[in-house]
């Protein structure tokens, strides 16, 4: 489906943006729904030749109306179905009542139904637009059927999982497998949601794709065609300066290791030159640990100053094992008001708690320089309000701290978003949970620093680091530790 674009994700207000847009360009909607329903049935008689019933629950909106298509398409190829609503059928609407009718199955009320071993549950109650806790019923319902362990097969998304943010609305169904339609949905991606929503396939059922693009913004699946020509091209003509001079600053004596990983990182991710800049106290043991990085001394603002007049030291990473939160936050001003960019991190988040006025007031002018990439907790020291707000999901969250301080958030976590403060947004989806190490943020520091240091835009920069840090930990495998991780790092 990506056409040589990024994979675009619609959130359920754009979806059903689509449905409308797509029924005021002629397109029949109750097509659109008999494909859909009859793309369920299919999967479902794929999946699971050996069910005993197909046991499909239907609720009061179009989600309900896939349902009764599906259980219509299963009857008519020979299984044994039987459905169950949460509405009473003379309340339903639209596409929704016809397909109830064109179904003419007996229809149950869903207060009296009783799992039974060998039962294939189709769970077409609500979809991707659900923005309440699910009904009581609903939550009954969901726990008959995992206290018999029955198999779950979603249509959208599993009921009580919210499209836009991936939360749980109240309970939500595992479902063993979910078919969606046009594109995935935030809820697909975003925790808790994609832990629910077992295999996924994404059906086309005929909305063209020039709707889709219309009606989507600046949200997608993060890969590799959201940053694609935005690199340096390799040059037979390279040398060390041409792909970037980077700088990460090393914490004292007791606390080098974070910054070495970094380090490393990004000479492996294709900077040109890496220096570690320590206190003088911690120069023996870095020295003893360091080949291809560079070495330099450097303790204090002046220090700092002068490295800044060579122009050709452009970019910076700040904050692993930094430890001297003041310092880090003079730093950092002073990196930001010369104009380079920086990757600031752990100590470095930490330092301007209560502060990020004064951070976005040192990068504020012209394209985005600085990008943060804090996990939960520094997302909460250094974005208080906009953690604390409930209404909002991690996506949402990431685009408005990032609209907040002008720069890129990488909000990190098994579901990484990288924000940037014009609206653009994209989702990871392929970080193993190997990445849960002690030193793994060290070292996508230090990549998104080598992606900056090569010239690439900090949005993309950003981007492509948490993208090629997911790939180092899959080539890694079990057992990986940061040292392995940087190891399995490669400048692609």
């Amino acid at each position: 489906m990506n056409h040589g674009t990024p994979e675009i994700l619609l959130s359920p207000s754009a979806m059903a943006r689509v449905d409308l847009a797509a029924a005021r360009s002629g397109i029949d909607s109750f097509a659109l729904m008999m494909r859909a329903g009859e793309a369920v049935a299919a999967a479902a008689l794929r999946l699971y030749p050996q069910a005993l019933r197909f046991v499909v629950l239907c609720g009061p909106g179009n989600n309900g109306g896939d349902g009764y298509v599906t259980a219509s398409a299963l009857a008519r190829a020979g299984a044994d179905v039987v459905v169950y609503s949460l509405a009473d059928v003379g309340v339903l609407k639209g596409d929704a009542a016809k397909a109830q009718i064109v179904c003419g199955l007996p229809v149950a009320a869903l207060d009296v139904f009783k799992p039974l071993a060998g039962d294939v549950v189709i769970d077409g109650l609500f979809g991707a637009g659900l923005t309440r806790d699910v009904p009581q019923i609903v939550g009954q319902t969901i726990a008959a059927i995992e206290a018999v362990g029955l198999p779950v097969l979603a249509i959208d998304l599993p009921s009580g999982i919210d499209g836009a943010t991936g939360g749980i609305r109240g309970a939500a169904f595992k479902a063993a497998h979910t078919v969606t339609f046009m594109t995935r949905k935030p809820g697909h991606l975003l925790l808790p949601g994609r832990m629910h929503c077992g295999d996924l396939d994404v059906v086309d059922i005929g909305i063209p794709r020039r709707i889709v693009e219309a009606e989507a913004g600046k949200l997608w699946v993060n890969g590799p065609h959201i940053w694609a020509g935005q690199d340096k091209a390799v040059s037979v003509q390279d040398h060390k300066y041409r792909r970037g001079h980077l700088t990460v600053f090393s914490g004292p004596e007791t606390a080098t290791g974070a910054a070495r990983l970094s380090a490393k990182a990004g000479l492996s991710a294709g900077a040109g030159l890496v220096t570690l800049a320590s206190p003088a106290s911690a120069l023996a043991i870095n020295a003893g640990h360091l080949t291809a990085v560079m070495l330099s001394r450097l303790d204090t603002v002046a220090d700092l100053s002068a490295w800044l007049a060579d122009t050709r030291r452009s970019t910076f990473v700040l904050g692993p094992g930094f430890g001297d939160l003041d310092r880090a936050r003079r730093f950092a001003v002073m990196v930001g008001e010369a104009g380079r960019s920086l990757v600031l991190d752990a100590d470095g988040i930490s330092a301007f708690k209560d502060a990020a006025d004064q951070l976005s007031s040192a990068f504020q002018d012209g394209e985005p320089r600085l990008v943060v990439t804090p996990h939960e907790g520094e997302f909460a020291r250094l974005f208080p309000d906009v953690a604390s707000d409930t209404t909002l999901g991690k996506l949402e969250k990431a685009l408005a701290a990032a609209k907040a301080l002008g720069s890129i958030v990488v909000y990190k976590g098994a579901d990484s978003v990288i924000a940037a403060p014009d609206g653009r947004a994209a989702i990871e989806e392929k970080a193993p949970a190997t990445l849960a190490t002690a030193g793994s943020g060290d070292v996508l520091a230090g990549i998104i620093g080598a992606r900056l240091v090569n010239g690439m835009p900090a949005f993309e920069a950003a981007c492509a680091g948490v993208h090629q840090h997911g790939q180092a930990a899959l080539r890694a495998g079990q057992g990986m530790t940061a040292e392995e991780l940087v190891a399995h790092v490669r400048p692609d």
